[in-house]
């Protein structure tokens, strides 16, 4: 469906009017964007006449009933460390250690090559460091890498199987995530991120994980947790470096944040994972993309397709986070200050980590053998009044002290 009617307007300057909308929606379940773009009218000194001078978008959905289609049960393959289940042309296997889906195998081919963990972490921007980020919230970064598996079992709901994993953070808290696999080969991901004042009486979990979990040492941390706000809430896994063609039905073409997303239309959008990135001088977060409905990964031939519960920010790029976070970086020395004699002679390493920049430039990056996904509920903005202090409004954070549920479904493409 689409429909373009041209209205022409008249305001004065400094007040408004309001226009009714020119036509009614249909009546049809689905996703409908109303795009208004204001344009001159008459050729002026500065422009042609046509020449967008601003637009706007709104999205309305309009949902309908769903027709769910029988399908035979999936099948349950228990291990001594992992779990596997298996449908009529796919399986998956989960790891109990690790407590990720370490193979999906659709059609006899891997379609995923790193196992989706939890992420809470971005590769700090130049405001980030200006404002003291990386260090304030480097437990986000721990929570990224160091985090315990406290359950990971399975269940079957009618004829799907669920997987559930809870990963205790070093925060204090639980990221807990339901894997949802359907005899159609397509797997539901369910991510839960509990609040850092999380109470023990109110988290339904097993009596190993509330052991591990409720305890004075883990109460603590999250009680310093609680002051902070998450840089990202997500998960990241890898795809082969040959699964680069990206298509997405988002915010786009350019890269964008959701504190500075507004001159992204939505849109349907086709590029490649070396395309998506961004290649600022010192390298830094980029390529994230807001709003997005669904994102597919492609090597033309076979492909996954990762399609939101509601919304979800995502980067895919063909570097990890780490290739473009400083205190990754080795080999390469710190931005010192060297104004004076003493500064020249005292270069504080220990004191200096995660707070001072080190000499990271743009041809230190070079293409990776891999296509790193990172999937996210949302990702905190990049601030920008300046680059010395001032951090995101609270509107676009993530406090740590409240609870997020979001998800997202994989779905082979042949």
């Amino acid at each position: 469906f689409v429909k373009k009617v041209t209205i022409d307007t008249d305001v004065a300057p400094l007040s408004k009017a309001e226009y009714p909308m020119p036509f009614a929606l249909p009546e049809e379940p689905g996703e409908y964007a109303v795009t208004v773009s204001f344009t001159l009218k008459e050729d002026t000194k500065w422009a042609k006449a046509g020449h967008e001078v601003a637009f706007g978008q709104e999205i309305f959905r309009k949902k309908g009933e769903e027709n769910p289609k029988k399908n035979p049960p999936v099948e349950v393959i228990y291990g001594k460390l992992n779990l596997g289940v298996r449908g009529e042309n796919f399986d998956v296997l989960f790891s109990g250690l690790n407590g990720g889906l370490v193979s999906y195998r659709y059609a006899g081919k891997e379609m995923i090559e790193a196992i989706p963990m939890p992420n809470f972490w971005r590769a700090p921007t130049d405001n980030d460091y200006g404002n003291g980020m990386p260090k304030r919230l480097q437990i986000w970064k721990e929570s990224s890498k160091n985090f315990n598996v406290t359950d990971a079992t399975v269940t079957m709901d009618g004829n799907n199987a669920v997987v559930n994993v809870n990963y205790l953070l070093p925060a204090g808290n639980l990221y807990i995530v339901n894997y949802t696999i359907y005899p159609s080969g397509a797997v539901n991901v369910a991510a839960r991120f509990t609040s850092t004042d999380m109470d023990a009486a109110q988290t339904e979990v097993s009596e190993s994980t509330r052991t591990a979990t409720f305890t004075p040492g883990r109460d603590a941390a999250r009680k310093e947790a609680s002051k902070l706000n998450v840089p990202r809430i997500g998960v990241r896994f890898r795809l082969p470096a040959s699964m680069n063609q990206v298509e997405y039905f988002g915010r786009g073409p350019a890269e964008n944040y959701l504190d500075r997303n507004a001159g992204s239309m939505v849109g349907l959008y086709k590029s490649t994972a070396e395309e998506l990135y961004f290649p600022y001088v010192r390298p830094q977060e980029n390529g994230h993309h807001t709003d997005t409905r669904w994102v597919s990964l492609s090597t033309g031939k076979k492909g996954l397709l990762i399609q939101a519960d509601n919304t979800i920010g995502f980067n895919a790029l063909r570097n990890s986070i780490e290739d473009f976070d400083d205190e990754e970086a080795t080999g390469l020395s710190r931005q010192w200050s060297n104004f004076t004699p003493e500064q020249v002679a005292n270069h504080d390493e220990a004191a200096a980590k995660n707070v001072l920049r080190r000499q990271h430039h743009i041809n230190d990056i070079t293409p990776r053998d891999f296509v790193e996904v990172c999937v996210d509920l949302k990702q905190q903005g990049v601030a920008g009044y300046d680059s010395w202090g001032s951090r995101p409004e609270p509107a676009y954070t993530l406090p740590a002290n409240r609870e997020y549920n979001w998800g997202f479904t994989l779905i082979p493409l042949k």
